[in-house]
């Protein structure tokens, strides 16, 4: 007969550990307080991403615990990360990273973009490609005033301008303006988008295509209505947090702004 120490019998029963696996993409886990179940597609700000089989998304804690695999609870951890070579190191934008960056001197020659969102997407992907090259990005805030804002800057050799406009496409109030523009030493390029968002895939925040937004309806507000996103600043904080590197953005809003770097680092202008 196997007899027990008393500090077993006051200890109880041991708990069973709980096994941490690795939230690998594709890993198919339940959510037990919601029952529901999906494949891990992403994180966000801490927290795990899940996708069922109708294609819907869930966003739930990293919690202990906190979903079951084949029926057994398991606490999900992020992968980690494989250190990068040092010798192949590539930036968001597939440049190769420079070591030990010291950023530059900024140039005279400026890009501008449309507004503040324009700028984190610009600063998130080609941001260590602008240091590097001591590249400015400023939002103008609206192309209505272009003109005026161009003839206040002052250009000239060594001091371009390069501009990335928003919905820039035959016919529109843009091209309108920009085929106004006649100087040497500014480059206008664009994309077809309504708004910076919308050059971002939509398979890179989730959803299968973007909301076509009344006519009459702020854009950015009637996407977050359609797609439950809350105010604007929250829509945006989902948006630029899918964005890790060139392969997140549609193919216009690259090659326009790898034309303006180009533009206004060309040791001839």
């Amino acid at each position: 007969m196997r007899s027990h120490s008393y500090d077993d019998i006051l200890a109880g029963p041991r708990r069973r550990k709980i096994p941490e696996v690795v939230a690998e993409r594709g890993l198919v886990v339940e959510e037990p307080g919601s029952g529901f179940c999906g494949a891990v597609v992403r994180f966000e700000h801490g927290n795990v991403v899940l996708e069922d089989r109708h294609g819907r998304h869930r966003v739930f804690p990293l919690a202990p615990a906190g979903f079951l695999l084949e029926g057994k609870p398991v606490t999900l951890v992020r992968p980690k990360a494989a250190p990068p070579s040092p010798a192949s190191a590539r930036s968001a934008s597939g440049s190769v990273k420079v070591r030990g960056l010291r950023a530059r001197t900024a140039r005279d020659s400026r890009i501008w973009v449309e507004g503040k969102h324009d700028a984190e997407l610009v600063e998130r992907v080609w941001g260590h490609d602008l240091r590097v090259e001591g590249v400015v990005v400023e939002p103008l805030d609206g192309v209505d005033v272009l003109a005026e804002a161009i003839e206040e800057f002052g250009t000239g050799p060594g001091r371009r301008l390069g501009v990335l406009v928003d919905h820039l496409v035959p016919g529109s109030k843009e091209s309108r303006l920009v085929n106004a523009i006649r100087d040497q030493h500014v480059l206008v390029t664009g994309h077809p988008y309504v708004d910076v968002w919308q050059a971002v895939k939509p398979s890179a925040v989730g959803i299968r295509q973007w909301p076509s937004v009344p006519r009459g309806t702020p854009w950015k507000e009637g996407v977050c209505a359609a797609l439950g996103w809350g105010e604007t600043y929250e829509g945006w904080q989902r948006v630029l947090a899918a964005v890790s590197s060139y392969r997140d953005l549609e193919t216009p809003l690259i090659g326009a702004v790898e034309r303006l770097i180009d533009f206004v680092t060309d040791p001839e202008g």
